[in-house]
């Protein structure tokens, strides 16, 4: 149960400007505002709210924005309507790719996907032609501070189905299910600091490319994570 893994690396664009640090948080706003609308305002009694919610501490969201998103919902008769949408395709060397949204909008995003995918050398396929790729995994990434088979024994109690021990950092994967369970474990342990802590889909294998090619997907990626209505990107390539 150790290695590596592109988690190791953590997230290309942690602690970057503060302008995309402001638009990834409007994003998680928007996630945590349609969770508690179509559901209950209430982080106890909505799973998807509270997956959510550890979604946006995981981004170090102020607590300030996440309970601003919660009253927006508790206070909206109407409001605005947004849907989801996954969009799937390949990027440059036949790089998988699936893209969720949420948008009050369908047209206008599928038109900004569709041209984001032509601009950087991919394509949009049709639904189904990537997902069967992912596995929804709930991901963990701590700091190596804490004695690695104490950290091992706590998440694997816990219902964990793997633990990583790299350089710096140990990962935890679990279901989407016994994810909260396993966070939970961690902080009775007094693990408070997560560099990862996320429900998010997981390649099942990874492509291996060159460095000129690897900056061709993330061109890719990040031009697709500018249209403000993507919520996450995800593919299989091997950072």
């Amino acid at each position: 149960m150790s290695g590596h893994s592109k988690w190791s690396t953590i997230k290309r664009k942690k602690g970057e400007i503060d302008a995309a640090r402001g638009k990834v948080f409007q994003k998680l706003a928007k996630e945590i505002y349609v969770a508690a609308k179509n559901g209950t305002p209430d982080v106890d009694s909505n799973a998807a709210l509270r997956m959510v919610v550890e979604k946006a501490k995981g981004q170090n969201m102020p607590k300030d924005n996440i309970q601003k998103a919660i009253d927006k919902a508790k206070g909206s008769q109407g409001g605005e309507d947004y849907e989801s949408i996954r969009y799937e395709g390949y990027g440059p060397s036949g790089v998988a790719f699936m893209v969720d949204c949420l948008t009050d909008n369908r047209n206008r995003t599928a038109s900004q996907v569709r041209s984001a995918f032509t601009k950087r050398g991919g394509n949009l396929g049709t639904d189904g032609s990537v997902s069967y790729m992912f596995e929804r995994k709930g991901i963990i990434v701590i700091e190596k501070e804490k004695d690695a088979d104490e950290v091992m024994m706590n998440v694997l109690d816990n219902g964990a189905l793997d633990f990583v021990e790299n350089e710096d950092t140990y990962e935890i994967y679990t279901t989407p299910e016994d994810f909260i369970k396993v966070k939970e474990g961690l902080e009775e342990l007094g693990v408070h600091d997560f560099l990862t802590s996320e429900v998010t889909y997981v390649a099942q294998n990874q492509v291996s490319l060159d460095e000129e090619t690897k900056e061709k997907v993330y061109g890719l990626v990040e031009t697709l994570e500018d249209i403000d209505d993507v919520q996450n990107v995800y593919h299989n390539m091997e950072e």
